[in-house]
């Protein structure tokens, strides 16, 4: 899952949205320095990663972007499901995805003590693009990928990805409605 989906997996718990917002950026052995509720945030992050990667709609997922992007299927799935959750946010939560995300910010920029630079810095992206809002737009779907392919310069413009994409919407919305099910159960099991 993307970054949208970690923080709402973080359940409104502080600590856990800062440990699985920098869990990318940090390897589990470096967070000794922590405090135990982000250390625990990183290794949701983990899980919930686990989990995503070996579910077997996640799997069914990715298979749509064989045809040129095998190789970052996995990611273009992970993306594409936070559109779909920010698309469908409320089907998930009690409030809508403009305050939830404005919460997420506050969260991040009042824990800067605990984000290594590189989340820092990756913070400041997100904020200024208000990218977990604009995952719920096609448009801000397409500047991420677009983003994310200069940032990684593999050659591969993951935008071009899109209209695989729209091709099989429904059937990826619908392995993602039913894959979210269960993540949000196996989420809320963490302890």
């Amino acid at each position: 899952m993307n970054y949208l989906a970690h923080s709402f997996l973080s359940f409104n718990n502080e600590a856990l949205t800062v440990g699985n917002f920098i869990a990318d950026h940090i390897k589990v052995r470096d967070t000794g320095h922590l405090p135990e509720e982000i250390q625990k945030g990183v290794l949701l992050h983990r899980r919930i990663d686990y989990f995503t990667d070996s579910h077997p709609l996640f799997i069914k997922s990715k298979r749509n972007f064989y045809k040129g992007f095998e190789r970052y299927s996995g990611v273009l799935t992970d993306i594409y499901y936070d559109y779909i959750l920010a698309k469908n946010f409320r089907k998930f939560s009690d409030i809508d995805l403009k305050p939830f995300t404005q919460n997420i910010y506050s969260v991040l920029q009042n824990n800067l003590q605990h984000l290594p630079e590189s989340s820092q810095r990756f913070l400041e992206y997100v904020v200024s693009n208000n990218t977990f809002y604009e995952y719920s737009k096609i448009e801000g779907i397409e500047l991420v990928l677009k983003h994310l392919s200069y940032r990684i310069n593999h050659g591969v413009f993951l935008n071009e990805s899109l209209p695989l994409f729209l091709e099989n919407e429904k059937s990826i919305e619908e392995d993602f409605i039913e894959f979210m099910r269960d993540l949000i159960k196996d989420a809320k099991s963490f302890k």
